[in-house]
């Protein structure tokens, strides 16, 4: 099979844990010359430090996402490093999942999540924009969710960043045609990733699990002490039950490995027995 990957320069934020590690170690390894930005430098610097210990390619520059200047200097340095920009992938997220009701306690983690959700993937768009035009192709990659599909309880402020990214991404497209090819990634619940942690109120997931509420915060409990059915926990078995973080990662790698003409525009990934209703 061809490798679509190889050789080219792909900027990561967020790329110090998570997806965004897991990405940036698998394009590594089939080639490609990789830029983990990331707000903790130490976290970005692990990263690039274990590709280039197995023989790969990757630089770590700090980089805030909610600062403009921050994501131009990321880019600059791809384009020091590597001689250019071929995929931008705009990685970073917070999931602050609360109700109306939660809003005193919610409100900082709200105003966050615009700046790093939205915010962040405007900044990095425009980052490397003009480069990608100036190339004559290009390819954005933004993580979106299931949240931006329909407006749930628990999920307002987060499902209405993950909404506009859809809506900026396919404007994106649009102008782009031709010359920048467009990606929205839209997983469904992850339990075992860091962006669990940056729930405000674990009961606000119900308008996302409806009916399934109960089961999945059994399933929840019974991974963490190691009681749930290891056959649920394999995704060869069709009720697989919950997405480890590499299938996430394979199916970003495999919207990059395509030929430059093939554009995978819309991919969502699913477990077959999640609890998701949306």
């Amino acid at each position: 099979m061809s490798n679509h990957v190889a050789g080219k320069s792909i900027v990561i934020t967020g790329a110090g844990s998570g997806f965004g590690r897991l990405v940036a170690q698998k394009t590594a390894a089939m080639g490609a010359l990789v830029t983990c930005g990331d707000i903790d430098l130490a976290a970005a610097t692990a990263t690039a430090e274990g590709i280039q210990a197995e023989g790969g390619k990757a630089i770590a520059v700090a980089s805030d996402v909610t600062r403009i200047a921050d994501m131009r200097a990321l880019a600059a340095a791809a384009v020091e490093a590597h001689g250019g920009i071929d995929v931008m992938i705009n990685n970073a997220g917070i999931m602050p999942l609360a109700f109306f009701a939660d809003h005193d306690a919610a409100l900082d983690a709200w105003n966050r999540c615009i700046d790093i959700n939205f915010r962040g993937v405007m900044n990095g768009i425009v980052a490397v924009f003009d480069q990608m035009m100036a190339q004559g192709r290009g390819h954005v990659i933004n993580l979106s969710s299931i949240y931006g599909n329909h407006p749930v309880i628990g999920g307002a402020v987060y499902g209405a960043t993950k909404s506009a990214v859809n809506f900026l991404s396919e404007s994106l497209r649009v102008e782009g045609r031709g010359r920048i090819k467009v990606t929205v990634v839209k997983p469904t619940g992850v339990p075992v990733t860091g962006l669990t942690a940056t729930v405000v109120n674990q009961a606000a997931g119900v308008g996302s699990l409806g009916q399934n509420m109960g089961g999945f915060m059994e399933m929840v409990t019974q991974m963490q002490d190691g009681s749930f059915p290891p056959e649920r926990l394999n995704a060869a078995n069709i009720d697989y039950a919950s997405l480890a973080p590499d299938h996430i990662a394979d199916a970003i790698v495999h919207t990059i490995d395509q030929p430059w003409g093939v554009s995978i525009s819309d991919i969502t990934v699913r477990a077959a027995g999640d609890h998701f209703i949306i």
